[in-house]
Parts: structure tokens; sequence; C-alpha cells
């Protein structure tokens, strides 16, 4: 399969000979920025910080986060693992404008916040405006076809079906994972968001957002972790397998969930 399109680009970008432009954005000389991106790793990418400057968490490890699925976004409103930045679409216009140096047309007036976004709101990234635009007329295209774009389904000998069967009920019931995860689209229809306390996490991430929250993320091809999330789960690959999900509610929310019944939920996660 080869590399990911943000890996590609974390690695040509890294390699390049002459890295000024990003020397005079970030104030930081051109081995800590080959440091930076080299610390990212393969399906890994920090789109924000060309906007806020913050290159590591607070306990060292990169603050890249993993690349969202393409797929199953139909009926899903914010994008993205801090959805709060907005929808598809607007995705779509910061990566084209902000991340590719299109020519085109770019307003957000949330990164005019310097004490949140110290870079954007020096550089005025919120209020693009170039002469002759050549990213907006392709947005419109480029977001239908994303939206077609199904879901990955699990195939038949993936899961165990009569555990996924037990698993649904403990998803709907016991386990309260379908209050947020709503079927079928598994993500809430409206402002699909929640503050790290509700989830149990950490806010490092979330406050890099402008609304300081993570989003629900869509239950998608979760049977296929061997490639679609080999960078573990959660938006910087905190949890690596689903049992540490599992384990991560079950404690958080105090469900009680026998050992039994974590694999059944998991079977089903996987099914769907």
């Amino acid at each position: 399969m080869g590399k990911s399109r943000p890996e590609c680009w974390r690695a040509i970008v890294a390699s390049a000979p002459d890295l000024t432009v990003f020397e005079e954005l970030l104030g930081l000389p051109d081995e800590t920025i080959r440091e930076v991106l080299n610390s990212w790793g393969p399906g890994k990418f920090d789109a924000q910080l060309i906007l806020d400057g913050k290159a590591f968490r607070p306990d060292g490890k990169t603050a890249a986060t993993l690349i969202p699925s393409a797929f199953g976004l139909a009926g899903v409103n914010n994008h993205t693992w801090t959805g709060s930045w907005g929808t598809v679409t607007y995705w779509n216009a910061f990566v084209a404008n902000l991340e590719m140096h299109g020519q085109g047309t770019f307003f957000d007036p949330r990164l005019d916040d310097a004490d949140k976004y110290p870079i954007a709101s020096r550089e005025c990234l919120g209020h693009k405006r170039d002469a002759k635009d050549l990213t907006t007329g392709k947005l419109p295209a480029l977001q239908f076809y994303q939206l077609a774009i199904p879901a990955p389904k699990a195939p038949p000998n993936s899961y165990d079906h009569q555990a996924a069967l037990r698993g649904r009920e403990l998803f709907n019931n016991k386990a309260n994972c379908a209050s947020c995860h709503v079927p079928p689209i598994f993500t809430e229809p409206g402002w699909n968001l929640h503050t790290a306390e509700e989830i149990g996490i950490d806010d490092f991430q979330a406050s890099r957002a402008p609304d300081n929250r993570y989003r629900t993320e869509p239950l998608r091809a979760l049977f296929d972790t061997q490639k679609i999330h080999k960078g573990g789960f959660y938006h910087d690959g905190r949890f690596a397998t689903l049992l540490d999900v599992v384990n991560h509610y079950d404690t958080v929310f105090k469900l009680g969930l026998t050992e039994d019944e974590k694999n059944d939920l998991i079977e089903y996660l996987k099914s769907i």
C-alpha cells in the first residue's frame, strides 16, 4: 500500500534541503523542525502546528494525531478528532489554503486569538484572500465525493457472529455506548462534541481546538485493526487495542462489565 499521503508530506518536508519557510513561521532552527517532523511517525500529522506552534505534548510525546478516516462521513456533522474546527468542507478549505498553500480564500476569525493561536494570529491565516481563487470552486465536488465514500463492511469471517449479537445488546443497553454513538451513523446527530472530562482523558488536544472538545468518533471498520487502526485508537493512538478502549470506559463510567461481556462488545464493534 505504501505511505499515506500525509505521511508522504511529512517525509518530503522533513527531507527538504531548505526549510526557511518553516523556520520563519515557527521561529525554530532547521534541525529542530526536522526533529519535530520526524517525531510524528507513520499515519500521523499535525495540521495545527502552523497555528499554535505546539510540537509536543506535556509528556514529551508528539502533538501529531492519527489521520481520521475519510470514509463513512455521510450524516456526520463535525470532522476531525477535535471536531469544533468544522465540517468536511471546512477542513478541505483549511488544508487547500493553509497546508497546501493553494491560491484561494479562507476565513476563520477564531484564528485571531493571539493567546491560543499566536502564529495564525500573527500571520492573519484566518483572513486569506488571494487575487485569483483557484480552490473554492473545487470544494463542492470534493465534499460530494468524500461524503459518497462508504465505510468498508466487515468480512463475514472477521468476527464472531453470535458474540456480536450479544454485544449489540450490551452496546445499546448496559454499556450505554449508543447514547453517544447513535446507530446507524454511530456518532451523535447534531453537535457531536464532548469535553475531555466527559470521556475521562486529558484535554491537551481538545484545548488546541476552538471549543475545547473532542468529537464522538463514528465507529467504522473497526474489524481491520491491522491496517486502518494500526496506529491504535483515539486521536493519538493511546489505546493499542479495542479491549483497551472498552476497559477505559468500563472504568470511567463504572459499567461493571464481565470479561465475557467485554469480549462480546468487542465482537460487535468489529462487526459494525
